[in-house]
């Protein structure tokens, strides 16, 4: 899912801001957990990670900064699901200067034909800012290959006042495979921005770009240590653009629960 920003903030601020809102999930998942058990048809899941910065389509919206990172999902055994999720960022001042991203999504996940499918929409906000909420209409398909797992998928921003009255674009393709007795997966990602959420003309309205990633993950339990390999074809031109999209390794532990 574009997030967004440039500028940095103390580190100290995105570690109070993430530490308050994964207290909150982690306040709310009792509750919900009561519920679930006495209905089997509904599940509840989370996670937690930290990262040594927060990439979001081969951005860095935490201006190259650590971004601690967490989510809550409730899904039904008929295929509908909602979620919140949420990220510290570095005051991207793209968007108003923000130190918090919080995602609100819903959707419908099933399987036709040999293909799995999942529909649905998300809300970025970003707390404190005005004029920068975005809202995007997901939809994307998968299969699997043998042991390899691949998906395609497409994000549609339609025009709306926080996009300059303008829509955006991003198509995105993403691989994986578990390595046979081995805690080890490997995974593959190739997205293209066009619209008003592309950063390759300096945050205007047209334009385009390419981002990918190549990882590999270790998972112990209930714990996943990452690490991966991003970059875009954004290239010359401001230094600024360029500190956020040039080539980085990203090194992340998550926790599932």
């Amino acid at each position: 899912m574009m997030k967004k920003g440039i500028g940095s903030r103390a580190i100290s601020t995105t570690v109070l801001a993430a530490a308050t809102l994964v207290g909150s999930l982690a306040v709310a998942a009792p509750a919900f957990a009561q519920d679930a058990e006495a209905t089997s048809d509904w599940e509840i899941s989370g996670n937690a990670g930290i990262f040594s910065q927060y990439r979001w389509r081969g951005i860095s919206l935490s201006d190259e900064e650590v971004a601690f990172q967490g989510g809550i999902d409730v899904a039904h055994s008929s295929g509908f699901y909602v979620g919140t999720w949420g990220s510290s960022l570095a005051g991207f001042g793209s968007y108003g200067g923000a130190n918090t991203e919080i995602d609100v999504y819903a959707g419908y996940a099933g399987e036709a034909g040999g293909f799995g499918y999942d529909i649905g929409a998300i809300w970025y906000l970003y707390p404190g800012t005005s004029g920068t909420d975005v809202v995007e209409i997901t939809a994307s398909l998968s299969k699997e290959l043998g042991p390899v797992g691949a998906s395609v998928g497409v994000a549609y921003a339609p025009k709306q006042d926080s996009l300059g009255n303008d829509d955006s674009f991003y198509l995105y393709t993403d691989w994986s495979a578990a390595i046979p007795n081995t805690p080890v997966s490997l995974n593959a990602h190739l997205g293209y921005t066009d619209g008003s959420l592309s950063i390759d003309r300096g945050f205007s309205t047209d334009g385009d770009y390419l981002d990918w990633s190549l990882g590999a993950s270790v998972s112990y339990d209930k714990l996943t240590l990452g690490v991966s390999y991003v970059d875009t074809d954004v290239k010359g031109g401001d230094p600024s653009i360029n500190k956020i999209t040039d080539s980085a390794i990203i090194v992340s532990l998550t926790a599932a629960f």
